[in-house]
């Protein structure tokens, strides 16, 4: 039998290109040598098919324990390192490498026992350049560039999910679902999630052609609500799925919703009861007079790990969908997503909204079978069993029991009755005093005030519930207060226009409201983001982690005539002051920011 090529020889090989261990003849019964690199097996990239920047060395059928991978920096680049529990080797077949620079020979420094015996070796492994989908032309770069605006070391070994969407794309289809009618599958665009660390590198995306397909009525839809569950894994949805991956790209699981449920998007959350949450909407809804509908983005489905339905709450049964003055002071032109240029400034009138007047599908309207809630986060309180919506449209914080009975809400008062008007919070100041907000309730004293002062949130993105911070009948909730009717009407000019990052405690015995916190105002039309973005507590530093993510939109005929850039805000804000840590701002894109969140990688690797 021929000799094998030296050890030495092959440890000088570029692991990406052609890795040149010999192979012996072994007669009719074929090779009987490994096909491997250094001391165990071949490296493998891109082993599930959906993530590029990931790479699998095999094991060689040795037995690996107490493994560690470090990516080394490049040039004024971080090092990302984490330890891989024994059975995530035995999972994926030998050890998994995360985080890899793009276009770039990566050094990779691994240690291990094999067969107990302790083993440190390095690799270079070539990953290649981002390959994304492209619109051909108006396009100088696919992902944009993250730029650091306010360092502190302490965030440079970060991970932040981006996911961004664009509807400028020729894959990015519109459909009608004709039977009944409505929907919101029209809502279709092309969908980008990477990650960057905390100096602004990417070191990790998702091959998004894998999983939208525009000729696949089950493949359309944006890919949106990311999160991490406990055990370290991605879920998200996509109108007719629910998906869950680790960071590998490994599939978990991949499932069509239950047939009541149509158009997935905003948000999916794992449960503390290992349940999962997802916004959607109805697949077939009887109104009140006689009509079948789809409906849009106004029912919460609670599924199990097997994708069997566990509850659901169908909202426009709950609040009311016929509640139209936040809908009459919407920019009809940043309806979150739907942006429309030709309708910048303008507000619609009840004739726009009635049912004798207004289309089916996802507009904006009221009655189920428009969008006249838009939820766009739901969030689980295992205090007491209930969920806390941000319900845009209503310009409404809702929190509903399990029993389908709504127990606050956080708005102003102006538009709610019957049994609804006595569950809107009553807003005191630091001393516990009641605030007058006015007759309509919707102008509290200070509330456009550079010194501070009471606000609701308007058109707003993600209510959390913060655990860390909430104690018995007091629940601090933080909420990315997009700022779109705020007032209940538009300003005279648009630049008047603010977005805020903000904590609330609800007294949930006194049926109160107090603002501890708010960042954003002083910031002014710069920050201001029309649709999307985030606000959540970040327990790992003790910060407000906030997304403005569409900082740049909000003159949106200047941005269409290519007069404006988007220009969104990643950033870590010390807790209850206005001291930001860390900023992180992105630059040369001509995508739509939706949401970020920190990653934990090693809880990714090291759970069982």
């Amino acid at each position: 039998m021929k000799k094998l090529v030296s050890s030495a020889v092959v440890a000088g090989l570029l692991v990406g290109g052609f890795a040149m261990s010999a192979l012996a003849a072994g007669g009719g019964s074929g090779p009987n040598t490994y096909r491997g690199v250094r001391q165990i097996g071949a490296v493998v990239m891109n082993p599930y098919k959906v993530a590029p920047l990931t790479a699998l060395i095999r094991s060689a059928g040795y037995t690996l324990t107490d493994v560690k991978v470090t990516v080394k920096a490049k040039k004024d680049g971080v090092d990302i390192s984490y330890n891989v529990s024994n059975q995530k080797v035995l999972q994926h077949g030998g050890i998994p490498v995360w985080g890899l620079y793009p276009d770039y020979v990566n050094e990779v420094a691994v240690s291990y026992k094999k067969n107990g015996e302790a083993v440190s070796e390095t690799y270079k492994i070539y990953a290649p350049a981002i390959g994304l989908y492209g619109s051909g032309t108006g396009q100088k770069q696919i992902l944009p560039d993250a730029t650091i605006t306010k360092d502190n070391p302490k965030y440079h070994k970060n991970i932040y999910l981006m996911n961004h969407l664009s509807s400028i794309l020729p894959n990015a289809a519109q459909v009608t679902w004709n039977n009944p009618v409505g929907g919101a599958l029209e809502w279709d665009y092309e969908s980008y999630v990477w990650m960057v660390d905390g100096k602004g590198d990417i070191r990790w995306y998702l091959k998004t052609d894998e999983f939208r397909d525009p000729n696949h009525i089950m493949k359309k839809g944006n890919m949106m609500g990311f999160d991490q569950t406990a055990d370290g894994d991605l879920i998200w949805g996509q109108s007719q799925v629910m998906n869950r991956y680790d960071l590998m790209g490994r599939k978990i699981f991949q499932r069509e919703l239950p047939k009541s449920y149509i158009d997935f998007s905003h948000h999916m959350e794992e449960t503390s009861k290992g349940t999962f949450l997802l916004r959607v909407a109805s697949s077939d809804y009887k109104r009140k007079d006689g009509k079948n509908v789809r409906t849009v983005r106004d029912v919460i489905v609670e599924l199990d790990t097997n994708g069997n339905v566990v509850d659901e709450w169908k909202i426009m049964d709950i609040l009311d969908p016929y509640r139209d003055v936040n809908l009459l002071a919407l920019d009809q032109g940043a309806v979150c997503l739907n942006v429309d240029a030709t309708k910048a400034g303008q507000t619609a009138n009840k004739e726009d909204l009635e049912d004798d007047h207004a289309p089916w599908g996802d507009v904006a309207g009221v009655g189920a079978g428009r969008n006249w809630a838009h939820i766009n986060s739901v969030n689980y309180d295992a205090n007491d069993d209930s969920i806390i919506l941000s319900v845009r449209n209503q310009s409404a914080i809702v929190k509903i029991t399990r029993d389908k009975k709504v127990k606050w809400i956080l708005a102003s008062k102006e538009g709610w009755t019957g049994d609804l008007a006595t569950k809107v919070l009553k807003p005191i100041d630091a001393n516990g005093k009641a605030i007058d907000c006015g007759e309509s309730g919707s102008k509290c004293p200070g509330y456009e005030s550079d010194k501070g002062g009471f606000d609701y949130t308007w058109t707003q993105h993600t209510a959390y519930k913060v655990n860390e911070k909430s104690k018995g009948s007091k629940v601090h909730v933080s909420v990315f207060d997009n700022g779109d009717s705020r007032g209940m009407e538009q300003p005279a000019l648009i630049n008047m226009k603010y977005s805020r990052a903000v904590e609330y405690v609800v007294d949930e015995k006194n049926m109160t409201v107090q603002q501890v916190w708010e960042y954003g105002k002083n910031r002014g039309f710069e920050w201001y983001s029309p649709i999307t973005s985030v606000t959540e507590y970040n327990p790992k530093f003790d910060t407000m982690f906030v997304y403005s993510a569409t900082a740049g939109l909000g003159d949106v005929k200047a941005f269409r005539a290519g007069k404006a850039a988007l220009t969104p805000f990643l950033e870590e804000i010390k807790y209850g002051t206005q001291e930001v840590e860390f900023e992180m701002k992105f630059i040369n894109s001509n995508t739509i920011g939706y949401r970020a969140l920190p990653i934990d990688i090693n809880k990714a690797f090291n759970s069982k």
